[in-house]
């Protein structure tokens, strides 16, 4: 899956859609890379801050966290820190977008993303 800005251009190629409980707690924990293409999204069945934190534990390396709402506007951003303990967006978020740092540069508040096979 691929992940786009509202201008249709490609921010990640690699994008892997968790809606499962098992998918979700996993996340990227255990990895030691992420590629700069790649990325995961972290999916609920609505919008919430409790349900849209993320901790870093057993992530060694930073990434972009973007918190999306349910019509794919990003609604928060953050650099995540690896072995941080938590981040939550402060408005109710319905998606986390967990790719490269470099992805911040390129993703604000306020975008709408799309996402597509």
């Amino acid at each position: 899956m691929k992940a786009l800005d509202a201008r249709g251009q490609v921010l990640l190629t690699h994008v892997k859609w968790c809606d499962t409980f098992g998918a979700k707690l996993r996340g990227l924990m255990f990895r030691r890379a992420l590629d700069p293409d790649e990325g995961l999204v972290l999916a609920e069945s609505r919008s919430t801050i409790a349900a849209t934190s993320i901790h870093m534990f057993f992530v060694p390396f930073d990434i972009a966290a973007i918190w999306l709402d349910e019509a794919f506007i990003v609604v928060h951003t953050a650099l995540a820190k690896a072995w941080h303990p938590y981040y939550a967006s402060p408005r109710p978020a319905r998606y986390v977008l967990e790719g490269p740092p470099a992805l911040l540069a390129r993703v604000a508040v306020g975008d709408r993303l799309t996402f597509e096979e």
